[in-house]
């Protein structure tokens, strides 16, 4: 049986997301990224505050997950804010930010972050909130 090329490079761009996608998911910190970007866009400080981690872990992170296309990031003034890429997540697999949240449900350290965001402000020179006056 012959084999398309065209299908074959399908085949492999589908697997290479993929397991983009599952490495991105295999770190608690980029679950808990999830979980909060879900209620909301943020950008890395907010990210920060919520999850009480460093500016360099919350980077670091937030790459890994837009590199793997579950983040939208966009730029307003100084500031990056990232949100869910829903439509690149449906590229190679649509239901797993939806699996990701139900599995998180309930979870006491996601919801002690989601708590946590609700008080989170953006903070350093780009800041246009009464947080930095």
């Amino acid at each position: 049986m012959r084999r398309c090329a065209s299908r074959n490079i399908s085949v492999e761009f589908v697997m290479r997301n993929l397991i983009k996608a599952f490495k991105a998911l295999s770190d608690e910190t980029r679950l808990r990224i999830l979980n909060i970007l879900m209620e909301r866009e943020c950008c890395v400080c907010e990210v920060m505050q919520a999850l009480d981690i460093s500016q360099t872990r919350a980077s670091r992170n937030l790459s890994a997950l837009y590199d793997a296309s579950f983040l939208n990031m966009r730029k307003e003034g100084l500031w990056s804010l990232y949100s869910i890429n829903y439509e690149g997540v449906k590229v190679c697999c649509p239901d797993l930010v939806e699996v990701v949240r139900k599995g998180l449900e309930g979870n006491d350290i996601v919801n002690m972050d989601r708590e946590r965001l609700r008080k989170a402000e953006r903070i350093g020179p780009g800041c246009e909130t009464t947080c930095c006056e």
